[in-house]
């Protein structure tokens, strides 16, 4: 598959760029793609929810009522879970959440996602470019130059840009990441994926080792 190349105002140039079917044309496995996510989001957990259980909660040990002759159920401790300020049963506790996934699983992963969006005419390459200074109108017009204004966004880039970095700071929806720091769930969570010329060769490079 052949892709134009835009400039930043969204003309096309003279150039294309070929997309390699080993990365951006293979069968996706959802399964994969699945697995990666769920470690992502594993690993972003914090994993710090703590609760008290009955030996924990602090109040008397005295037997709240005499065991028989009330009427009502028995009750032993002003701790128990039945009672406003009890303990918690069974409570969540601080735990690690992360776990690992094998380099293979993850590069399949990556793959499958890339397809995708390759398949559904997501992907735009634009040639590379740098922001004199930071400034947030011009990452606007760029976002505009592509009718992308409002829509989540991946830029890939080569290296990072502090300039553009600060310039798309504000906006909520558009993320940029480094060509060598790609991960499945940001392929996915983007609507369009903006990649610069210069990242494209690094895709190839790191994806076919």
């Amino acid at each position: 598959m052949e892709l134009e190349v835009f400039n930043l105002k969204g003309a096309k140039t003279d150039r294309k760029v070929t997309l390699n079917d080993a990365i951006f044309g293979i069968e996706p496995n959802d399964h994969a793609i699945y697995l990666d996510v769920k470690q992502f989001m594993a690993n972003k957990r914090q994993g710090t929810h703590s609760s008290k259980e009955k030996s924990t909660v602090s109040g008397s040990t005295r037997k709240l009522k005499k065991q028989k002759g009330t009427g009502g159920a028995r009750a032993g401790s002003i701790k128990s879970p039945l009672f406003r300020g009890g303990a918690r049963v069974f409570g969540p506790h601080p735990r690690d959440y992360n776990f690992k996934l094998n380099k293979k699983l993850k590069k399949l992963a990556r793959l499958s996602a890339l397809s995708y969006k390759a398949k559904d005419n997501n992907i735009i390459i634009v040639e590379d470019f740098v922001f004199e200074t930071p400034k947030t109108r011009n990452f606007i017009e760029l976002l505009k130059s592509f009718e992308l204004a409002g829509e989540k966004t991946l830029l890939v880039m080569a290296n990072a840009e502090p300039n553009i970095i600060l310039s798309s700071r504000n906006l909520k929806k558009v993320k940029i990441v480094r060509a060598s720091d790609l991960n499945t769930y940001e392929i996915l969570d983007a609507k369009r994926m903006l990649i610069t010329e210069s990242s494209m060769k690094d895709i190839e490079v790191i994806h076919q080792n």
